[in-house]
């Protein structure tokens, strides 16, 4: 495809352009350089072992004696990590001796949904981090598929988003499942990304060179995050510019799927600023099944580029930053006529002050423009004058198009404070503002309709946290004003736009949110752990107002839904050694008012779905998590969820399977490393059957998938790698409308990864 051809070699020619501009400098900032040489509590010596600058970015690994030689001017802040041991964070002026301590002796300090730091067996919610080098080192190109390492972690539907439409593109936790929005937040950097229209991600949004690492939460966080986090919170912490450095990562692979990502980064005192962009796309396949598919039927696609970049300003305890971004895609969704495209604008500008006393502060301004068209048609399976033999997907009749702008603006403002040992309080609030329109041409009956409709979410919260010996308290709660009004339906008469004689209702809801956690230390490698929440999910436009239709199902809207408000808790069972992490917990989910997709008419063409708030769903089962180092050099980390969830209560569906959520599904992921070979990771998942609609008339089977990375590295600035998917070739059925259609075939591809400045991953 000469465009792919012409944006390789335009980003590389770019790269190069940019190196060659910035070498003195890059070269005045090497010129001195630190030998870091790292050694485990006997003295000897370590290889493979992690460095990493103070914003998180890979500085390299120490080589077969344990040295690293890295740049720095002054003194400079670094930390060192290893498989088994506890990470160690120091501050260099010279070359120097780092000695680590195994993981008994140390625990990891993660970020939970407590907005707040705790070790692994003091937290008492279920919280898994993804680290750069971990994302970089799967198969999967995409953060949708990064993110399926985990177990538990699944979109509305089973296919990638290099193939999905955005309408099923929603993330479920916990087995609570989703529609076209998620009941799970996604944030970045404390801005939230779930798509005001319709709650779903755009997973290819973010270049992934400028990702740092991912911070997962599970269990409802409403508490403190408001709408949507049901499920849990996904935390995406970007990478910050703290050195002159230009990296270029570039893959090409089966069915023309490429990806190419460059990123620059410079700092000059206090000032220092980052440019990244990424171009991912495929021609993708047929998804439909290849006994079922009709000459209406072609490869599903997408084609996205992403841009972003960032100035910050650093002065003693305070960070200042403005940042802004542009993500466009276009799709094809499998037929000649359906396509959608998306264009998106994000802006956010803000500070962090932390003091010595550890109080911290910190403020978020945000806004974004969305641009969002789609068309819609019907598939008819009657012969056509082309093919009168033709009796299955034979012709295709436009039925839609929509267009959608809508704008976003937001603004946050959390303040932490120690007071005296062992207590935290933590205060904060936020609002969210949508306005979203929305024209439809509907072909069959030509009419024309213009919505208006506007969201505001308002909130604030508190949560105190108390330390004391083995225990850990914490106590929070959220008060949210949500709004759905301003609401203005428009009809076109021929001549001039009319309201319509029924206006849609509004909607004002107050709901508060509280959470209580308890963990309690057993000793020093055992811990028990409990909580319980109220959360809660706001309606999206989308499921209020806009028919969608994927295959030969036709879903309605409904004006008059509620938010959905979900209550639950967990209890869970923490082992942390020297060789690992493992954590046990038993969950339970019940949501009230749940917005499904209600099947009205099963025999119609298309099948007819209408927007309902159902009695209940309830989603209760256990999950296990492990992070191991039964080597140095091995690295094992999976877990297993089974989940009980259906249709608790109500007259509809009762007992009914959540659609797309599977009762067992597994992962394991194992890497391995070695200086002088380099880096092999296998990425397992196993998922039992599930059903793809609310009246489970439609089984989907159960599967196994493999997916393998393998890279080198030449020296500390080219590492080259590649890649392979479904490595088994299974046809997993993602979805049946009653139309079959199938993930991802076996695909592979090989790519480089070029470092200039720094001293490489």
């Amino acid at each position: 495809m000469p465009s792919v051809h012409w944006m390789k070699c335009a980003l590389f020619v770019s790269a190069l352009a940019l190196a060659a501009a910035t070498s003195p400098d890059f070269h005045a900032q090497s010129s001195t350089s630190y030998t870091i040489t790292v050694e485990d509590s006997s003295g000897a010596t370590l290889a493979g072992a992690t460095v990493t600058d103070a914003a998180g970015n890979s500085l390299g690994h120490t080589d077969a004696s344990g040295n690293l030689a890295i740049p720095c001017a002054g003194t400079c802040r670094i930390s060192v990590s290893a498989p088994g041991f506890a990470l160690q964070t120091v501050s260099i002026s010279g070359s120097a001796t780092v000695r680590l301590q195994t993981a008994a002796a140390a625990q990891q300090i993660t970020v939970t949904a407590y907005r707040a730091p705790l070790s692994e067996l003091s937290s008492p919610v279920t919280t898994v981090a993804l680290s750069q080098q971990t994302l970089h080192s799967t198969a999967a190109i995409t953060l949708d598929g990064q993110l399926r390492q985990i177990p538990g972690v699944e979109l509305f539907r089973r296919s990638s988003s290099l193939v999905a439409n955005p309408t099923s593109q929603g993330i479920s936790l916990r087995g609570l499942g989703s529609t076209s929005a998620s009941r799970t937040l996604v944030t970045e950097d404390d801005v939230p990304l779930n798509d005001p229209v319709g709650g779903w991600i755009h997973w290819q949004e973010t270049p992934e060179l400028a990702i740092r690492d991912i911070q997962l939460v599970r269990g409802g966080a409403s508490d403190l995050y408001g709408s949507s986090a049901i499920g849990g919170v996904i935390n995406v912490i970007p990478v910050r510019p703290v050195a002159n450095e230009v990296e270029l990562s570039s893959s090409y692979g089966g069915e023309e799927t490429f990806d190419q990502n460059l990123l620059a980064a410079t700092k000059r005192g206090p000032w220092a600023a980052m440019a990244a962009g990424g171009v991912i796309g495929t021609d993708g396949y047929i998804q439909e099944a290849l006994s079922q598919r009709g000459p209406v039927d072609q490869p599903s696609n997408v084609h996205s580029q992403s841009a972003l970049l960032d100035v910050e300003h650093e002065s003693g305890p305070l960070r200042l930053f403005v940042r802004g971004s542009g993500y466009n895609d276009s799709r094809h969704n499998g037929t000649p006529y359906q396509f959608n495209a998306t264009r998106l604008v994000r802006y956010a500008l803000g500070g962090d002050w932390r003091n010595a006393s550890e109080a911290s502060l910190l403020l978020r301004l945000y806004g974004a423009d969305e641009r969002y068209r789609q068309t819609f048609s019907s598939i008819s399976n009657l012969p056509t004058s082309s093919d009168p033999t033709c009796s299955y997907r034979c012709g295709e009749i436009p039925s839609k198009y929509s267009y959608i702008p809508d704008n976003e603006l937001g603004a946050a403002l959390q303040w932490n404070e120690p007071l005296g040992a062992g207590l935290l309080l933590v205060a904060g609030a936020d609002v969210h503002d949508a306005r979203v329109w929305d024209g439809e041409d509907t072909f069959s009956t030509s009419s024309l309709t213009h919505l208006h409709d506007h969201q505001r979410d308002s909130g604030a919260y508190a949560e105190a946290m108390w330390v004391h010996g083995a225990w850990t308290v914490t106590a929070s709660g959220r008060m949210d004003w949500f709004q759905n009004y301003d609401v203005h339906l428009l009809d076109w008469t021929g001549s001039t736009w009319t309201p319509a004689a029924a206006q849609p209702p509004t909607l004002s809801q107050h709901l508060f949110d509280p959470r209580l956690g308890l963990a309690r230390k057993l000793s020093d490698h055992w811990a028990l752990s409990a909580s319980g929440f109220r959360a809660f999910r706001e309606p999206s436009p989308d499921e209020l107002y806009r028919s969608t239709q994927i295959g030969d199902e036709l879903t309605k809207p409904n004006s008059d839904l509620l938010s959905e408000r979900a209550t639950g808790w967990e209890a869970g069972l923490a082992s942390q050694r020297s060789w690992g992490t493992i954590r046990a917990s038993y969950f339970l989910t019940q949501v009230n008012r749940p917005i499904t997709a209600f099947t009205i008419n099963p025999n119609s063409n298309p099948i007819l779905l209408m927007r309902e708030n159902l009695g209940q769903i309830e989603s209760r089962g256990v999950s296990l998590d492990a992070e191991v180092a039964p080597r140095r050099w091995l690295t094992a980390d999976g877990g297993y969820q089974y989940a009980h969830a259906v249709v608790s209560r109500g007259a509809q569906d009762l007992g009914n399977w959540i659609p797309e959520v599977a009762r067992n599904m597994a992962t394991l992921n194992m890497s391995a490393f070695k200086p002088s070979l380099g880096t092999l990771s296998v990425q397992a998942r196993l998922s039992g059957h599930m059903y793809d609609d609310d009246a489970n008339d439609f089984p989907l089977s159960g599967f196994f998938r493999l997916d393998m990375y393998a890279s080198h590295a030449f020296g500390s600035r080219l590492t080259v790698f590649a890649a392979g998917e479904n490595l088994t070739n299974r046809a997993i059925q993602v979805s049946k409308t009653p139309t079959t259609t199938l993930g991802q075939p076996i695909v592979g591809r090989a790519g480089f990864l070029l470092t200039i400045g720094g001293s490489g991953r």
